[in-house]
Formats: structure tokens, sequence, C-alpha cells
């Protein structure tokens, strides 16, 4: 499956970028949207993080256009039929998901594998319309994928072992550093990791004891830098787990465990303040501060 055609079904952020790293790496790639105007903004979005990736020194301009050369755009799902690998990246709407995997079984390849990019669904949920429920597994990238290369692979119980290791393989191929879960938990391994140093944020920024620019802070000049080297168990490890014992037995029962901090999401959101997209959010986004994460963005991609 090294030169597989691939087939991207879904032009947001995530579809694009996920097809922007397919051609990339040499595959010829189709993005499906049934909105034209979507699929219009897909060379332009392809166009900026190819950008991004010659600013940062990761890639010529040749590499670019041939890359751009590669990505072809359709409003008719028939054409994934020439494609081997096929990405779902369409919004987290389980019935919308359905339908279009209803349309897609009467039209894949036998020998072609479906995979969806979901982030929260279980595979044995979304399989229910697939003729085919052996050639389905979730492939799960993070966004951006041209600056984060992991994709959780996650199988269904129905998932041929085969289509598993295919997935993963090809994954490689285009650049990314996949993993294979044993057995899909809501959230995968990532977003629980995430969501649970989420959860403790809020909670330190919400009993007063730190403001959110501390906590960022702390988490960046600290825990986001080693956690780049070693992950939180090879670091248990290193510092001895008879230590970490000795931590965790008073530290843990002090951490959040309920959902109580989620009045402090809900508090901005119900005042209009959801982050950048809205101008505001725990932090006031002006066009300084939206350069500083430009910059360290600039930093990641370059040292991938």
């Amino acid at each position: 499956m090294s030169k597989a055609v691939i087939g991207v079904v879904g032009s947001g952020l995530m579809g694009v970028g996920i097809a922007t790293q397919s051609a990339l790496h040499g595959h010829r790639t189709i993005v499906h949207d049934v909105d034209p105007a979507r699929l219009a903004s897909v060379a332009p979005k392809a166009e900026a993080v190819l950008d991004e990736l010659i600013d940062a020194g990761r890639i010529d301009a040749a590499s670019k256009q041939a890359a751009l050369s590669r990505i072809e755009t359709t409003t008719t799902l028939a054409t994934m039929s020439s494609a081997q690998f096929v990405i779902e990246a369409i919004p987290e709407v389980l019935e919308l998901k359905h339908r279009l995997y209803a349309e897609l079984t009467a039209l894949l390849a036998d020998d072609a594998i479906l995979a969806s990019n979901t982030s929260g669904f279980p595979p044995d949920q979304l399989v229910g319309p697939l003729r085919a429920k052996e050639r389905f597994v979730i492939a799960h990238f993070w966004n951006p994928p041209h600056m984060i290369p992991l994709v959780e692979v996650v199988p269904g119980t129905a998932t041929d072992p085969q289509v598993t290791a295919q997935t993963a393989e090809l994954m490689t191929a285009i650049g990314m550093e996949p993993v294979v879960l044993a057995k899909a938990i809501p959230g995968f391994v990532g977003n629980r990791l995430q969501f649970a140093v989420l959860r403790e944020a809020l909670n330190i920024v919400r009993s007063g004891a730190a403001t959110p620019d501390v906590v960022d802070r702390v988490m960046k000049a600290s825990l986001g830098r080693r956690w780049g080297i070693v992950g939180p168990l090879e670091g248990a490890d290193l510092g001895g787990l008879d230590t970490f014992l000795d931590i965790s037995t008073h530290l843990m029962p002090e951490l959040a465990k309920d959902e109580d901090v989620l009045a402090l999401l809900r508090e901005q959101v119900e005042a209009g303040r959801v982050g950048v997209r809205s101008g505001a959010g725990f932090y006031d986004w002006d066009d300084a501060h939206l350069a500083q994460v430009k910059e360290g963005r600039k930093r990641v991609i370059g040292r991938k």
C-alpha cells in the first residue's frame, strides 16, 4: 500500500490536513465534500499547510507543488471506488456517519479499507451500516497532522488484524507515528490524558491558587518539555516507582475527581468567550499573542 490511492471524505481543517500529509508523501489523494464552496477552500488550506512547512525548513517549493498536484477534489462520492484507503473526516454526528457509510459500503472495492478519524465514537458503534465490518478501523489523527504525528489506530471487535496492520503501515508511510490500541476505550488514549490534565488545570484556576497564565507557563516550562522526551510511565520509572508511590499516596486524594470544574468552562462559554474564535477565552487573543503561538508552531514543525 506504499502508493495507495487515498480518499478523504470531509474537507474541513482535519480532512485537508490529512489529505496534504498523504499527498506530500507521494499518494494520489481524492478529497470529497458535498459542498462545492468547501471544496474550493481545499487548495488554499493545503497551500497554507505546505507554506508553513517551507517556512520551518521542512520542505522546498518543488515538494509543495508536487503535493498540490496530487490532491483532487470531487462532489461525487462514487469517485471513492478508486481508492484503496478511505478516511472519513466528517462532523462527529453518528447519524451523518452512518448515512455516509451506507453509501460507501456499496461503492468501495472489496479490498479497500475504511477508516474513521473520529475522536470519540467507538468502532463497534460506527460499523452498523457496513457490509465489510472486518475492513473498518479507526485512525484518529491529531490536529494539525503536519505538526502532531500521532495516529491512534483502534480496531473494532470485527476488524481483521491484517487491516489494522496495513493501516498502521500506511500511517507510517505518510509520515505519521501510529500506535495500535488493544481495545477501544472512550476518548482512546490521547484525549483521556489531555482531559485529565485539563480537569486539574481548571481545578487549580478555580481554586484561586494560580492564574491561567501561570498554569500554562508551568506546563510549557516543565512537563511540556519532559513529555516530549519521556512519557509519564517512563518518567515514573526514571524517578523511581517507590518515590512516585509515596508522592501519589498523599497527592492523588487532593486531585480533582469530578465534573464540578466544568462550571468554569460553562461560565466562559455562556459569556461568549469561547477562545480564539471570539477573540477571548481564558486569554484576550490579540495579534501579538497569536504571533507568539505561530512562532512556537514554527519551532515544533522544524523539529519534526
